[in-house]
Formats: structure tokens, sequence, C-alpha cells
């Protein structure tokens, strides 16, 4: 029953609408078939399993991965190391410590803030490109707006050139597309394509952090190229799989955000005209959104790192574990009226940007890019109507969007 579930929400055809599925998980809170894996769906047990130490984001602790070839070949693989976010303490806390001294508290504290001028500017520069088009009649977001500003944003950050984007973007459709578990597809084909895409991603890498060596700047990748601290130094295949992670996840996420905020707000013209009223609406209509419409939706490379008891059900050392965030987000045992978009809630403790040790690194930077956004193009576009609902959306099961959001408006306000 469970695994049949699982292969509607990974089927393409679930993908503009899985939460009546992720209902019928919730059913059974800790849910197992056979030989596939544990499923968990309802907020409070996965609150706490991603607070849990017995719980690995280590594939090779999962008890097939002795026997799995796939997962040997990824142990083996010497082009990138695992990034932090997938590995257990103590090697994940050092590599997180060391990568957050250019980036936030307690060492960079002003870090994100100090770029909100900036990041106004690529907004505005961006909606602007829109409206010098004359093109208002059909505006497809992702590919003018959702996508290009974080990518702007993350290359600025880390001091990669941006006219380097396309080369990149390929390299991250294939990562990101190595998260799906899809079970109907070849796993030696999406492996090899994967390392593939790791092995070009770092020798492109390898060559920037020499440069930054000899010349460094104040862009991230030159610091965690040189920097040193209590934790010291990172070696250069540390900085290629850390910089790969935060060039990847900077942006990836980030465009389902905005992407799924301004999707979200079309199907509630009401909420979208208060947001054009008052721009301090962003903060909690973008928190709800990340309960109500989450960029990432299942966390499903997980394992028990021993035998665990979660809502009666025993789960064994070394059991394959999925942990689905969007069905916590709407469980009703947590949140009032779940199914509904409600900016105006009180208490909105989420699990949109994960929680404990693996919480997203770059939660900071998502949420006031996210708030930018939307609300400077609820404030610019006049009267904004969908064109296709619902749209086309990403094969991507776990990092949920729309690849393409056509939108029409009346025109354009001036900055």
């Amino acid at each position: 029953m469970t695994r049949a579930i699982l292969r509607r929400i990974i089927d393409y055809d679930s993908r503009a609408d899985p939460y009546p599925l992720y209902e019928e998980l919730r059913k059974t809170p800790v849910s197992h078939d056979a030989d596939g894996p544990y499923v968990v769906s309802t907020y409070g047990e996965i609150q706490s399993l991603l607070h849990d130490p017995r719980i690995s984001s280590d594939s090779r602790n999962l008890a097939s991965a002795a026997d799995d070839p796939l997962v040997q070949e990824e142990a083996q693989d010497t082009v990138l190391p695992p990034a932090f976010l997938k590995l257990d303490p103590p090697e994940h806390d050092r590599l997180r410590r060391m990568t957050n001294r250019p980036f936030g508290p307690p060492h960079t504290p002003h870090r994100v803030y100090d770029m909100r001028g900036e990041l106004g500017g690529i907004v505005s520069g961006l909606i602007d490109d829109i409206a010098d088009t004359g093109a208002a009649d059909r505006i497809d977001l992702v590919d003018r707006f959702s996508y290009p500003f974080p990518v702007t944003v993350i290359c600025r950050l880390l001091g990669v050139p941006h006219e380097d984007e396309p080369r990149f973007h390929v390299w991250a459709d294939t990562l990101a597309a190595s998260l799906d578990p899809d079970p109907d597809a070849d796993p030696a084909q999406g492996r090899k394509g994967a390392q593939d895409a790791r092995m070009e991603l770092g020798m492109y890498l390898a060559g920037l952090i020499e440069e930054r060596r000899k010349s460094p700047g104040d862009d991230m990748l030159s610091h965690l190229a040189m920097d040193g601290g209590p934790d010291g130094t990172m070696t250069t295949m540390e900085v290629l799989s850390t910089a790969g992670l935060l060039l990847i996840a900077g942006h990836e996420t980030t465009v389902n955000l905005i992407t799924n905020g301004m999707l979200t707000l079309l199907r509630h013209p009401e909420v979208l005209q208060r947001l054009r009223e008052d721009p301090g609406l962003s903060v909690p209509i973008v928190e709800e959104l990340l309960r109500y419409e989450p960029p990432v939706q299942l966390l499903p490379q997980r394992s028990t790192l021993a035998e665990i008891e979660v809502s009666g059900v025993t789960i064994p050392k070394g059991a394959s574990l999925w942990l689905i965030l969007a069905s916590g987000n709407r469980d009703p045992r947590r949140f009032a009226n779940a199914d509904r978009f409600d900016p105006d809630r009180a208490d909105i403790q989420h699990l949109g940007l994960g929680s404990g040790i693996h919480s997203c690194f770059g939660a900071p930077l998502a949420r006031l890019e996210a708030q930018l956004a939307l609300s400077e193009l609820a404030r610019r576009l006049e009267n904004p109507r969908l064109l296709e609902d619902p749209p086309p959306y990403r094969q991507n099961a776990v990092l949920r969007g729309p690849r393409h959001l056509p939108i029409a408006c009346d025109g354009i306000r001036a900055a």
C-alpha cells in the first residue's frame, strides 16, 4: 500500500497536486511495505527524527549499502567527496562551521543583511528588462525572473563569473535529478550522469579556486580556499565539495520558493493585493509559503544508526527512511486548516527549510530573496494573472516547482 502511494507521488502526473496523496499517507504516521523504505508523514514524528542523532544522512550507513555497488561506487568516488549535507557529525559539524565563517554569525553577522541593496537592484533590473521587451501579454516568470535572480545572487556571493551560468545550469539539473527517487529510472545510468556532472563541476571549480589562491577577493570562494580558524583550513577537496553544494543548492530551492510563491499569490488575489499595499507582509507570506508549498517536498536519503521506535513502529538499524516534509507541513494535528493558505497564522513553525543540524544552510538568504522578489513583483506588475493553471512542472518530485510559469499583466509600473 505504502509503495503504491510513493509511486504515485513520484509519478509526474501527481506533480501539480501531491497533497491528497500526503493526506492518505498520514493515516499511518510511519508506514512500511516489505523491503521498501520506512515512510514518515506526520509533523511531530518528522520533527523529532530531524533532531534525533540516531538518524544518518550518510547513505553508506544503510544496511543494504555493503551489497549495493552504486553506494560503493559513490564511496570510492574521489572526484568530489560528499558535501556536509550528506555527512554526519563530527565531519558535518566541522565543515558546516568552517563554511559559516564567511557567511553568517558570529564571524560575519552582516553578510546577508548587507546584501539587501544589491539584491533589490538585481530584482529591479530583471523586472525592468521584462518591461523593456514589451511582452506583458505573456511572461514566463521562471525564465525571466525566478531562475536568473537567485543564480545571479549565488554567483556574486561565491565569486563565480555569471557568464559561466549556462555551464553549471546543466550540471545543476543533472545533480538535482539524481536526488529524485524514480523507481522506473535506470539507477546505473542516473549514477553515471551524476558522476560526470560532479567531475565537470569539480574541474571547473578547481580552476576558480586556483585563481582565488593567487589573487583572493572578498567572495566566499576566496574565504573557503584561504581562511583558517579553530578548525583549520579546508583541504582542496573539501573546498570543491562545499563550493559545489553552495553553487547548486544556493539557487535550486530559491527558484522553486519564488515560483511557488507567485503561483500561490496569483491563486489568492486578495493576499496579493494586501502585499501590494504592504510590502512588510512579505515576511509572514514567505513563512506560510514555506509551510504551504515548500520547495523541498521530501527527504528520501536517510537511514537509522540504531533500532528506533517511532509512533509504535520499530525501525531496525540500517533501514531506509523517507521523511515527507510537505506532508508534515499539512498535518491537521499540528496546523489548523492545514490546507488553507493563511499568512496571518500565529504559529507557523514549519518544516519547509528542514530542522536540526541539517536545517537549510542558506535559509536567511533564501528568505530575503523571496521577500524582496514577491513584494516587488506585487508592487510593479499591474493586474497579473495566470495563463496556465496548473503550469507545467519540473520532473523532480523532491525539488518540486513549476518549470515554467506563464503569466500576463496589463503593464509594469516604473521602479
